[in-house]
């Protein structure tokens, strides 16, 4: 219980009005329902002739209970005198009619204010999730598998809302409804409930460690549901390489294991959880059966204040409490199956996010001198990826860096975004540590061009203006013609509206790679990053390719990486990074004519 305490104290505030509705309302309905069980008592007395009739009309000196029940057996006391006993039931079961109507009214009531806090609840824990997904640094989901995290987002947040919300009508009605009750008890016969007191708890010891079990079982479960959507996501992007290399069957083999695994800890757990409601169902009717057999000796003894018939009214209002405390034991299963779940969410919403703008950050707007690298050191873990790197890029500079896979070529320049912050050293943006400069801002000097384009399942317009705001149509025809993509996208059924599918599987990687450098020149960047925008591409859709580059980088400051060392002859310096080191720097010609790393490097192209 804990642990939904705390789950309810961080999400529910919001709506805390909807919560007071939904106890008032609760409260009435409980209210309601116990009169309409109260008036069982006088309608038995006048069935069986056992009420002593009421001739003189009570004083009331005030509105307690005692009063209001002697001022109604007056009333119904002189029905049975003026039209005889059955038209008093008459009455009798019209008011509790009334009231039964009163109590079904204001338990709809709640559980329609109810709805508006378990489906918000549900959202914003979707929508912190997903906030918080895009807020966390790239090291995160280099730990994480993709599937799980979907996972997460989805059939965690769901089993939260099945689980803990459909069960939180439960956990707000019905102690209301078994205090009233108890209450009731208490006022008929306080010695006969206290020994329903010392009952009570003991059936709910048993509840409870059942239910404990159920949350260890749910989190294996949602854990291994993880894997198997991790499987799925890796053997749908991969399912070109399965085909090519015949591995159906291999792939099957290892999604059927964790399939088969999570179908053995599904069966426990629904065996668990299934035992929720025979369990309760036997301990109530035996705690039902104790209390008959014990009340029914004292009142049988004359040794109890209860008359037969208030024996009968007592014996309804304990069964009152029965129903609702054998649902409040299975929503409390549900809650425990739904906890398991919240704890895989607060896996990622716990996550610290290192990357975040500093207490003093200032703003910046435009990028005036240079971009300085000052004794830059960066570790993943233990291995150094970069080793006191020193460098300063001019504005207008185009730098290239080169250099054998592994050698920290890409994590260099990912440092300059802060999609990774240095381990040692600093690096400046005009004199100011980029550290210093809000996240927003120093983002919005630059524009990203990747080896493997990143496009969205949307139209050609908007994965070109995607991050632009307020873009109009002639900005992004006009971005589209300098990036030599405008002529194909008029050439599709839809032109600029037409959906380029998932990831821009509907284009060559030619197109895909235009349209991501058309993206960056809508943006207009005084920084661009380019990592091995060309290398993936034939000759013909290189030329185009490169072209485009071409006209983004005019008058532009750009970090260029490059495997194919045609592409940057032009560059004004030309970094050769080994063991993450810059070990040679110059022009093209000048590393030529040193005939170290780099000519090694240009030698092997050539031939």
């Amino acid at each position: 219980m804990k642990d939904l305490f705390g789950l309810l104290k961080r999400f529910v505030p919001p709506y805390k009005g909807k919560v007071i509705l939904n106890m008032v309302f609760n409260f009435l309905g409980a209210l309601f329902g116990a009169f309409s069980f109260a008036m069982l008592i006088p309608a038995l007395g006048i069935l069986f002739n056992t009420q002593e009739l009421v001739t003189q009309k009570p004083e009331i000196s005030s509105l307690n209970l005692d009063h209001i029940l002697e001022l109604f057996n007056y009333y119904i006391s002189q029905v049975v005198i003026n039209s005889g006993n059955e038209r008093a039931l008459i009455y009798i079961g019209g008011f509790i009619i009334v009231m039964v109507m009163l109590k079904v009214g204001f338990t709809y009531f709640a559980s329609f204010v109810m709805v508006y806090l378990r489906n918000g609840v549900v959202r914003d824990i979707r929508g912190q999730m997903y906030q918080k997904i895009l807020q966390l640094p790239l090291g995160f989901f280099s730990d994480e598998r993709k599937g799980d995290i979907i996972a997460r987002m989805t059939g965690d947040v769901q089993e939260v809302e099945n689980s803990v919300m459909n069960s939180l009508e439960m956990l707000f009605k019905n102690p209301v409804i078994i205090i009233i009750s108890l209450a009731a008890m208490l006022y008929m016969s306080w010695s006969l409930t206290l020994f329903v007191f010392v009952l009570l708890p003991v059936a709910g010891f048993v509840i409870g460690r059942i239910g404990k079990s159920l949350k260890k079982t749910s989190m294996r479960g949602q854990n291994k549901m993880g894997d198997i959507l991790s499987i799925t996501e890796e053997d749908i992007s991969g399912l070109r390489v399965i085909k090519a290399f015949n591995a159906e069957e291999k792939a099957y083999q290892r999604f059927d294991r964790e399939n088969e695994s999570y179908l053995h800890i599904m069966n426990k757990l629904m065996w668990r959880r299934f035992l929720a409601h025979p369990m309760s169902e036997l301990l109530g009717t035996t705690v039902i059966i104790i209390v008959l057999w014990y009340g029914g000796a004292l009142v049988l003894k004359n040794e109890s204040s209860l008359s037969a018939q208030a024996f009968i009214g007592y014996l309804v209002f304990f069964y009152n409490i029965i129903n609702p405390a054998k649902a409040f034991s299975t929503a409390l299963y549900s809650v425990e199956k739904g906890l398991a779940s919240m704890n895989r969410i607060d896996r990622i919403l716990s996550q610290e996010n290192t990357i975040k703008d500093g207490a003093n950050a200032r703003s910046i707007e435009s990028f005036e001198e240079s971009v300085t690298y000052e004794n830059v050191s960066f570790r993943y873990v233990s291995e150094n990826v970069l080793d006191q790197v020193n460098l300063t890029i001019k504005k207008g500079q185009t730098i290239a860096f080169v250099g054998k896979s592994g050698s920290g070529k890409t994590t260099l320049v990912d440092l300059l975004p802060r999609f990774w912050d240095v381990s040692e050293g600093r690096i400046k943006i005009d004199g100011t540590d980029i550290r210093d400069i809000r996240l927003h801002d120093l983002r919005n000097l630059m524009g990203n061009v990747n080896q493997e384009p990143i496009l969205f399942n949307d139209t050609f317009y908007n994965n070109i203006a995607f991050g632009v705001e307020n873009a109009t149509e002639e900005d992004v025809i006009h971005a589209a013609k300098i990036a030599n993509a405008h002529e194909f996208i008029m050439n599709t059924e839809h032109g600029y509206r037409t959906n380029i599918g998932d990831r821009g599987d509907k284009l060559s990687g030619g197109q895909k790679q235009r349209i991501s450098i058309a993206r960056a020149i809508l943006k207009n960047p005084p920084i661009l990053i380019l990592d091995e925008a060309t290398s993936a591409l034939d000759t013909e859709s290189e030329k185009l390719v490169q072209e485009a580059l071409e006209n983004l980088m005019k008058n532009r400051t750009s970090l260029v990486i490059a495997h194919r060392l045609s592409t940057i002859k032009n560059a004004d310096v030309i970094c050769v990074l080994h063991k993450g080191k810059i070990v040679e720097h110059g022009t093209h010609q000048e590393l030529i004519d040193k005939k170290g790393r780099y000519y090694k490097l240009h030698q092997m192209q050539v031939f």
